[in-house]
């Protein structure tokens, strides 16, 4: 005895376009395994049935053959099950005898109801501060059969299940990989904790924590990104997502980067301004730089300290410190201080 498609959709026989939709929708949405309660296995079995009982109805052709001889009939290539008679060489109503009954996955089958989108919706776990990742999210669903192959418990499938496509990639989870000044300076390898689903042995899921690895290398830039291949949640059939951290640079108290060039500010008094002088400057990575100001520094002047700015990955140099001045002036001259600067300074 075959299965009862009607009665699995919970229509009549003359059901039209509009109540299997319906029926449809409504059976999907409540078993597919992303969304399921309790028992995911019989879920997932009910949610292949439900998307076998539609993809057959809502095929003029599937659905004659069906009508006619159930499923056996219909799996056996359209022709009656053994033992029922009927015509060898074809069918009653003119269907020729070569019809060959084709299985489709029920990912493919819920994709194309919903155009290709999941009707989930949903979005990626937050980071937590450096702490543990997601590996996953809701975005997209999961193709629940594997790939090119008919849905396992359909009959055995039809022809089209020994074709091979290729498989449907999650979209990449990003997150963002907040680093200092000093890190992008000299490079640094940070430990990132993730927790990701994945499908142990015998086939049902867990959750699992798991330790990445990054080597942040010295001139590194906001927006690289580091690519973990696969590295989210699995579903059956469908490739993992990739995780990607996305370099994002943390403010600084002293320095400043732009591009290849790092800027600094110096509080310089207005008698050193004018009579020059020399200062130290505690570099990124904790070297002294030795900056000597011989000429006047006016209001709007810099010193640039060739091959002292951040790495450049690609050239293997370096680009330069550029030290800007804050001039500080005195809050109150004496009448000698004053009388003194008009004689020494010349009139502009």
């Amino acid at each position: 005895m075959g299965k009862d498609y009607y009665k699995i959709l919970g229509v009549s026989k003359d059901a039209d376009e509009a109540a299997l939709k319906k029926a449809y929708k409504t059976l999907a949405m409540q078993y597919h395994p992303d969304r399921a309660k309790g028992d995911k296995v019989a879920a997932t079995e009910k949610f292949k049935e439900v998307s076998e009982a539609y993809d057959v109805l809502n095929d003029a052709d599937k659905r004659k053959i069906y009508d006619q001889f159930g499923e056996e009939g219909l799996k056996n290539g359209g022709m009656p099950p053994p033992g029922t008679g009927g015509m060898p060489g074809g069918m009653p109503g003119g269907m020729p005898g070569g019809f060959q009954y084709s299985s489709r996955s029920a990912e493919d089958i819920f994709a194309e109801f919903f155009g290709g989108r999941s009707p989930f919706g949903g979005g990626m776990g937050s980071m937590g501060g450096m702490g543990p990742i997601g590996g996953g999210h809701d975005q997209g669903f999961s193709n629940l059969f594997g790939p090119g192959v008919g849905m396992g418990g359909f009959g055995g499938g039809g022809p089209m299940g020994g074709m091979q496509r290729q498989m449907r990639q999650e979209p990449p989870i990003e997150h963002n990989l907040p680093c200092t000044l000093e890190e992008l300076y000299k490079g640094s390898t940070r430990k990132m904790k993730i927790s990701r689903t994945v499908h142990n042995d015998a086939g049902r899921p867990e959750r699992i924590s798991e330790i990445l690895s990054i080597d942040i290398k010295p001139g590194w830039k906001k927006g690289t990104r580091i690519t973990f291949p696969e590295k989210g949640d699995q579903h059956p059939g469908v490739k993992a997502a990739d995780v990607v951290f996305v370099v994002a640079e943390k403010p600084h108290q002293f320095f400043r980067r732009e591009g290849a060039d790092l800027f600094y500010t110096h509080r310089l008094p207005l008698v050193d301004a004018l009579c020059g002088t020399s200062f130290k400057v505690t570099h990124l990575d904790g070297r002294q730089i030795t900056v000597t100001v011989n000429d006047v520094a006016g209001p709007n002047s810099q010193k640039v300290v060739r091959g002292e700015g951040m790495p450049q990955t690609k050239s293997g140099g370096k680009g330069d410190l550029r030290i800007q001045f804050n001039i500080v002036f005195p809050k109150h001259l004496s009448d000698e201080q004053k009388s003194g600067l008009r004689k020494c300074l010349p009139s502009m």
